[in-house]
């Protein structure tokens, strides 16, 4: 069975996105070369890419870019061919490169991906994804980015979530340049 986790990046007051549903905060801050080889092997780490509309929006938009591509040329060379999984209701197709667009139900439609053979699969991004299926009970993993900005208001990925959720620490790694990974796995 496949896995499904999380990879996301939260303020050190718990938000994902700011209060105008941004979140270049997370990539403003001091790069040191620990992090930036971080972010290189974990974006080799294969697998297929789970997005919402906003997150695939975002995203179509900038790695695929000439910019993307000199700045970080592996990471966007990764993202470009990475199969990515796209949930949205109203787009009609998605133009970027490996990209399947799925408009069923998101919870049904990662329980069939994950009983399918296949790479594991991470959410990036996409809250409101995150929320459905952590309530759900089909997130295997949350990867988190705890970055040293606070934001003062914004929103979480787990809006919406009606019952607790208990997790397991299960790794911790700081980096130079103040950001915390955080892994978690849920309790059984």
């Amino acid at each position: 069975m496949r896995k499904l986790g999380v990879f996301n990046h939260v303020s050190l007051d718990g938000y994902f996105v700011d209060q105008h549903g941004e979140m270049s905060w997370a990539h403003t801050h001091h790069q040191d070369e620990e992090w930036n080889a971080f972010v290189a092997q974990n974006a080799g780490g294969g697998g297929t890419l789970v997005l919402g509309r906003v997150t695939y929006e975002l995203m179509a938009g900038f790695w695929p870019t000439p910019a993307a591509l000199e700045t970080m040329p592996v990471v966007a060379e990764r993202m470009n061919n990475l199969p990515k999984v796209l949930f949205s209701q109203t787009m009609d197709e998605a133009a970027w490169n490996n990209t399947t667009l799925i408009k069923d139900e998101v919870a049904a439609a990662v329980r069939e991906l994950k009983s399918t053979p296949g790479d594991d699969m991470v959410i990036l991004g996409s809250g409101t994804i995150v929320a459905q299926l952590a309530q759900a009970g089909l997130i295997d993993e949350y990867q988190l980015v705890v970055n040293p900005v606070v934001l003062g208001a914004g929103r979480t990925m787990f809006d919406g979530i009606q019952e607790k959720q208990s997790l397991q620490l299960t790794k911790t790694r700081a980096f130079g340049n103040g950001n915390v990974l955080l892994c978690y796995k849920p309790v059984a």
